[in-house]
């Protein structure tokens, strides 16, 4: 190299060792990804269930022991630090890859999708401009036209926004509702309906928004009860609506009567947005796309795409009938969009989100669909539900379990052992708990719960699986029924004798109730 020639970027030293990027970043990158695999691969092994035994003290104290201090005053190197914090957090995860992790709308991640991640991470594009994000934003306005086009494949010109997930999602709907209902000087304040299912975010939403809290209307099995929004909208009369849809509750998997509830919201003049977080992969799939009916009619819809759809997170989608609809995000920042450059042809990213800076989350769905296909997603999508269903009969054909009356809901299952019916409600409700946390506690097993009506109309508590595993079979499954059998034998042993004590001659100096006992 001649004198005064500057060294090329990415030339051996501080510069080339530290990014990601570049040419020579790759093959750093390389280096240590084969320390993050390995340690995930180990950590796995070590853990040898779907999370870590103990309870919070334990995996604390496990955690901390690996990870601090995290910011020494010498540092320990990549490579260790990357090994022992990989190690700490695999080792302390809750594995949604396992097939007795099943709490949550919580997804194992495809392999293909965590790595176009890894390729998004390594660039680094912030989608606010397009000189930061020149292909990304290609890719992402591919990604959403086609995502918009599914959910609404009829209508002239629809739109969609890349988001961090359902409780962004119904935010941008709420505020983009508020703005087309402020169009008329004169309207009062958007009202927004919903049913007693929706998603907390629904209520977060209207409250950050200054909107009146939202009207709340009764649901029959898990589902708004069409007679009970007409009502509702009718004691509205005058005042602009939006009246939010759920497909795919968080607790049951229950999608709202759509079809009725476009005809209701035409007839009182009422906007309609769906929350279709959990539901809305059903239209990945011919066969179940029906359950879906009536969606297309909706003005907005949240599709979430780390749910039912195998993504890291983040991967949420806000989806609207008409490009139009998203006029009152547009913004102008000389530094981000000056109109001379928006004149001359440079692309405009601020007005597709409520964020500034944003990860290319596009670009795992993009490579996802672009590797499966819609048919194939749609097999994933049908593989969970059939397993639901199978893993419901196998529920069914216990006598120790019981299934809540009602049927299956998307791929979620209701469930609460027997013995639990035979104790008066709270202590039964209390057995349930009990499980629940033993097997949590025990590492054994991640199971949800939810509170739902049972066949006698009064509410219990019910443990909660909610399959999402995109090739775990039923067979895989049967062992947590096993599990759930014996935690409420013992729960269910404890809470009878220690009700004969409290109940004898005298309670004094009797132990603690046994749901407490039972609790991590």
């Amino acid at each position: 190299m001649s004198a005064g020639t500057p060294s090329a970027p990415g030339a051996k030293g501080v510069r080339g060792g530290l990014v990601a990027g570049g040419v020579h970043g790759p093959g750093r990158l390389r280096d240590l990804t084969a320390i993050v695999l390995d340690a995930l691969e180990n950590a796995a092994r070590a853990r040898g269930g779907p999370l870590p035994a103990g309870g919070p003290e334990a995996v604390a104290l496990s955690t901390r022991a690996l990870c601090a201090p995290v910011l020494p005053e010498k540092g320990v190197g990549p490579e260790a630090a990357l090994g022992d914090l990989v190690r700490a957090v695999a080792e302390g995860a809750a594995d949604p890859a396992d097939p007795a992790c099943v709490a949550h709308l919580h997804c194992p991640p495809l392999a293909v999708a965590v790595a176009a991640d890894l390729a998004g991470a390594a660039l680094n594009p912030s989608m606010d401009s397009w000189d930061q994000a020149p292909a990304a934003g290609v890719i992402e306005e591919l990604t959403t036209a086609a995502l918009a086009r599914l959910v609404h494949p009829t209508a002239p010109a629809p739109d969609a926004l890349i988001t961090s997930g359902g409780t962004e999602s119904n935010l941008v709907a709420l505020l983009l509702a508020r703005e087309r209902a402020a169009q008329g000087a004169t309207s009062p304040s958007l009202r927004v309906v919903t049913g007693a299912n929706a998603h907390h975010s629904v209520h977060r939403a209207a409250w950050i928004l200054g909107l009146p809290a939202p009207t709340v209307v009764a649901c029959r099995d898990g589902r708004i009860d069409p007679a009970a929004l007409d009502r509702a909208l009718a004691a509205l009369a005058g005042a602009p609506v939006l009246v939010v849809a759920t497909a795919g509750t968080t607790d049951e998997g229950r999608v709202d009567p759509l079809p009725e509830i476009v005809r209701i919201a035409e007839r009182h003049a009422a906007q309609l947005h769906v929350d279709a977080a959990y539901g809305g992969p059903l239209l990945f799939s011919e066969r179940l796309a029906p359950q879906l009916a009536g969606l297309e009619h909706a003005a907005s819809v949240t599709f979430d795409l780390h749910k039912l759809g195998w993504q890291p997170v983040a991967a949420g989608v806000l989806a609207v009938a008409d490009v139009g609809m998203l006029a009152p995000l547009s913004l102008r920042a000389d530094y981000l969009n000056a109109d001379d450059d928006t004149e001359a042809g440079l692309p405009d990213l601020l007005g597709r989100s409520i964020r500034t800076t944003r990860r290319p989350d596009a670009l795992k769905m993009a490579v996802t669909f672009r590797a499966l296909g819609r048919r194939g997603l749609g097999e994933l999508v049908e593989h969970c539900v059939r397993t639901a269903h199978e893993f419901g009969e196998a529920v069914d054909a216990r006598p120790a379990l019981r299934r809540r009356p009602g049927g299956i809901g998307i791929s979620t299952v209701l469930f609460r052992p027997t013995v639990a019916d035979a104790l008066p409600d709270e202590a039964g409700d209390a057995v349930v708990a009990a499980v629940r946390r033993t097997l949590l506690a025990e590492g054994r097993a991640v199971l949800g719960r939810a509170v739902a009506e049972d066949g006698d109309g009064r509410l219990r508590l019910w443990l909660k699986a909610t399959l999402l595993h995109p090739s775990a079979a039923t067979a895989d499954l049967l062992p947590l029924l096993d599990l759930v059998t014996a935690a409420a034998d013992r729960a269910a042993t404890e809470a009878a004798a220690d009700r004969a004590v409290s109940e004898g001659p005298s309670a004094e100096g009797t132990d603690a109730p046994a749901a407490e006992r039972l609790s991590p």
